[in-house]
C-alpha cells in the first residue's frame, strides 16, 4: 500500500500549518494532516486549488488582478478584474492552463514581510491595497508559486503536484467585498479533491442536484414565482405551492397544540427602541428594514421574540404556568445583499415556525429534551437524517460570559445527559445566546441547516420579565427560542430536492389527477373528484381537447402521487385504472377501494 503523503500539520493550538512552518519551528507535537480526503486536508487542497487557478488566469489574461479566494463549503473561489468576459465557456480553457502547472511540479514558498513593505511591493494593485485594509496584523504572509505569488494567511500544499483533481464549477459576479456600491469583479467557483474517484462522485451529485434544482422544479411544477419588478428576493406562492406549504403547517399547527404550545400573534413592525433594548438594532441593525412614522423610528422585525416577550409581559405568571409556551407562523424581513439571494433558500422575507418557551433555570434541560423529542419525529416524517451541533458565543454578543458559560453548560448537559451526540461550533451562537443547531442531511447527502433551540438569559434581563416563585417572590425567566423548520421557505426548497419533486401524498400540492379518455368521462371523474374533497383531498381533472397520451405525459410531469385513468371500462363498472408514481405500479380498483385507499394514505401525519 502507498504511504501518504503529509501537506501540512496541525499544531497544539488546533491551528493548520504548511509543512515549511512546521519545518521552521519545533513540531515534534504536531499532528500531521496527510494527503486525503479528511476535512483538514480538504481545506488545505482547495485553498491551494484556487491559487492554482489564480496562476492559471495570470497567465491567460495577464492584466489579471485579484481580490481573495478563500474556501467556501461547496470548494473555493476567487474575486478578480480582467479587462474581457469571463463566461462558462472558458472554464475548460483555464482548468487545461491549471493542469500544465500542477505537472510542472511548483514548489510553493511562503514569506512574510512588514505591512508597510507588502503595501510598497503592491503599490500598483488597488485590489491588493483593499485586502491590506482589512488586515490588522503588522506583518503580512505571501505565498510564491512560480512566477504567481498573492497575499495569503495559508496553509498551502508544499507542491502543485499534489493540485490534480480538481473542476471549475462556474462563473459568477461578485461586488467587491460584498459591497453593492463598489465595482463588481468576476468570481470563479471550484472543486477539488485527493482522489479521482470522489471527484467522480462529486460531479455526478452535481448533475442530480441541478435536476432537483428547487427553483427549476418551483417553477415546472407552479409552486413559487419570483418577480424582479416588485423586489429581489420577494418570494409569491402560487396556488399549487400554497397548498403544499398549507398542509405542512396544518400538521404542524396540531403537533404544536397537542404539546401544549399557546398561538400568538404579534405585530411585523415595532418602534426602533424596541429593538435598541433586545440589542438588535446593534447586533443586527444592518440586516434590518427601518422607516419613520409620524417622527418616530420604527423597524420591521427581522425576529418574532420581541412580540413573544411583550405578550408574556402583558400578565403576571406564576411558577405554575412555566414552562409556558408559544408559537406564531412569524413573517419576518431581513436585509441579505443581492448577491447571496438563492430561491427560496435565501430570501429577504420569509415565515419561521417560530416558538418561545419561557421557563425556570431547572426546566432548561427537560424543555430542551421535549424540544428535541419534537424535531425528531418532524425528521422523521419526512425522511431525514439529522445532526447537531452546539454554537458557542460569537463576537458580536449582548451579556457577559457568566451568563453565556451558564446557558452553554446547560445545552451541553441536556445532550450529555441523554447521550446525543453533537458537535461544536465556536463562535457561532446568536448574539443573545448558545444554540443548538439541526442539519439535516438529504437524498445527495448535502447537509443543510434548519431548526435551531436557543437558550437566552439576555432578553428576559434586558426587559425584566419575571415569574412568581414558589416562595412568592419574584424571580427572572430563562427564555428558549426554538424553531424546527427553520423557515417555510427554505424547508420547502430543501424537501423539493429532497424527493426531486416528488412530495409524499400527504403533502402533495396535487394528489390525484383524473384523465377521462373521452367527454362522456368526464361526470365520473367529477363525481370521484368531489368526493375525495370530502376529504381534503386536492384533485385535478385533465379533460382538456388533447390526446389521452399527451394529457397523460404532462400529468406525469406534475409528479403527483396518484394518476386515475377512466374510460368505458372504468365508468360502466365503476372502477379506476390508477397509475401509482410511488409504487411505480399499475392496478385497477374498484371506485370505493380507490376512494378508501387514497383517505387512508392522505390521512392526517400525526407528530
Amino acid at each position: 500500500m502507498e504511504e501518504k503523503e503529509i501537506i501540512a500539520y496541525k499544531d497544539k493550538n488546533g491551528q493548520i500549518i504548511d509543512t515549511q512552518t512546521a519545518a521552521e519551528m519545533d513540531c515534534s507535537d504536531c499532528e500531521p494532516i496527510y494527503f486525503d480526503n479528511s476535512p483538514e486536508a480538504l481545506e488545505v487542497i482547495r485553498h491551494s486549488t484556487a491559487h492554482l487557478m489564480a496562476q492559471a488566469i495570470k497567465q491567460l489574461y495577464p492584466e489579471a488582478k485579484f481580490f481573495v479566494g478563500p474556501v467556501v463549503d461547496e470548494g473555493f473561489y476567487y474575486d478578480f478584474r480582467v479587462d474581457e468576459k469571463i463566461s462558462d465557456s472558458d472554464l475548460k480553457k483555464i482548468e487545461k492552463t491549471m493542469q500544465q502547472l500542477a505537472k510542472k511540479k511548483i514548489d510553493i514558498e511562503r514569506y512574510c514581510i512588514p505591512k508597510s513593505e507588502a503595501q510598497e511591493k503592491f503599490a500598483g494593485d488597488d485590489l491588493k491595497q483593499e485586502v491590506m485594509k482589512r488586515i490588522e496584523d503588522d506583518r503580512l504572509c505571501i505565498y510564491r508559486q512560480g512566477d504567481f505569488e498573492d497575499l495569503c494567511r495559508g496553509p498551502h500544499v508544499p507542491n502543485t503536484k499534489f493540485l490534480r483533481n480538481f473542476k471549475l464549477t462556474r462563473v459568477a459576479g461578485a461586488y467587491l467585498g460584498g459591497d453593492e456600491t463598489k465595482e463588481m469583479l468576476t468570481r470563479i467557483y471550484g472543486i477539488a479533491f485527493a482522489d479521482k474517484e470522489s471527484l467522480k462522485e462529486y460531479l455526478k451529485m452535481i448533475e442530480e442536484a441541478k435536476k432537483r434544482d428547487h427553483r427549476k422544479l418551483g417553477t415546472e411544477l407552479g409552486l413559487f414565482m419570483f418577480n424582479d419588478e416588485a423586489g429581489a428576493g420577494l418570494p409569491f406562492w402560487m396556488p399549487k405551492g400554497a397548498r403544499l406549504r398549507g398542509k405542512i403547517e396544518q400538521i404542524l399547527w396540531k403537533a404544536h397544540r397537542r404539546r401544549g404550545y399557546e398561538p400568538v400573534r404579534g405585530p411585523e413592525i415595532l418602534k426602533a427602541d424596541m429593538w435598541r433594548t433586545s440589542g438588535h438594532y446593534a447586533c443586527y441593525g444592518e440586516n434590518m428594514y427601518l422607516t419613520e412614522i409620524d417622527g418616530q423610528e420604527y423597524g420591521i422585525k427581522p425576529m418574532n421574540c420581541i412580540g413573544h416577550i411583550l405578550i408574556y409581559k402583558h400578565d403576571m405568571h406564576s411558577y405554575r404556568e412555566l414552562p409556558l409556551k408559544y408559537f406564531e407562523y412569524g413573517v419576518v424581513h431581513r436585509h441579505e445583499k443581492s448577491g447571496v439571494l438563492h430561491g427560496l433558500l435565501r430570501v429577504r422575507e420569509f415565515t419561521q415556525d417560530d416558538a418561545h418557551i419561557f421557563c425556570t433555570p431547572e426546566q432548561i434541560k427537560p424543555v430542551v429534551i421535549d424540544v428535541l423529542e419534537f424535531v425528531d419525529r418532524v425528521m422523521k416524517i419526512f425522511g431525514f437524517e439529522y445532526e447537531m451541533e452546539i454554537s458557542t458565543k460569537p463576537e458580536k454578543a449582548i451579556g457577559d460570559d457568566a451568563i453565556w458559560e451558564t446557558a452553554t453548560k446547560a445545552l451541553k448537559e441536556a445532550l450529555d445527559e441523554n447521550g446525543f451526540e453533537y458537535g461544536i461550533d465556536e463562535g457561532g451562537g446568536a448574539f443573545y445566546g448558545p444554540k443548538i443547531d439541526i442539519k439535516i442531511t438529504d437524498a445527495l447527502k448535502r447537509k443543510w441547516q434548519c431548526g435551531t433551540i436557543q437558550v437566552d438569559f439576555n432578553l428576559p434581563e434586558r426587559f425584566e420579565l419575571e415569574y412568581v416563585d414558589e416562595n412568592n417572590e419574584r424571580s427572572r425567566p430563562v427564555m428558549i427560542h426554538r424553531a424546527i423548520l427553520g423557515s417555510f421557505e427554505r424547508f420547502i426548497a430543501i424537501l423539493t430536492e429532497h424527493f426531486a419533486g416528488e412530495f409524499p401524498i400527504f403533502i402533495a400540492p396535487t394528489q390525484v389527477i383524473f384523465v377521462p379518455i373521452a367527454e362522456d368521462h368526464v361526470a365520473y371523474a367529477k363525481e370521484l373528484a368531489a368526493e375525495l374533497a370530502e376529504f381534503d383531498v386536492d384533485c385535478e381533472i385533465y379533460d382538456k381537447n388533447e390526446s389521452l397520451a399527451k394529457r397523460v405525459r404532462t400529468a406525469e410531469k406534475q409528479k403527483v402521487p396518484m394518476i386515475a385513468i377512466i374510460g368505458d371500462e372504468e365508468v360502466k363498472n365503476r372502477n379506476v385504472a390508477v397509475r401509482d408514481r410511488r409504487k411505480r405500479e399499475q392496478y385497477d380498483l374498484s371506485a370505493e377501494e380507490f376512494i378508501k385507499l387514497i383517505k387512508e394514505q392522505t390521512s392526517e401525519v400525526r407528530i
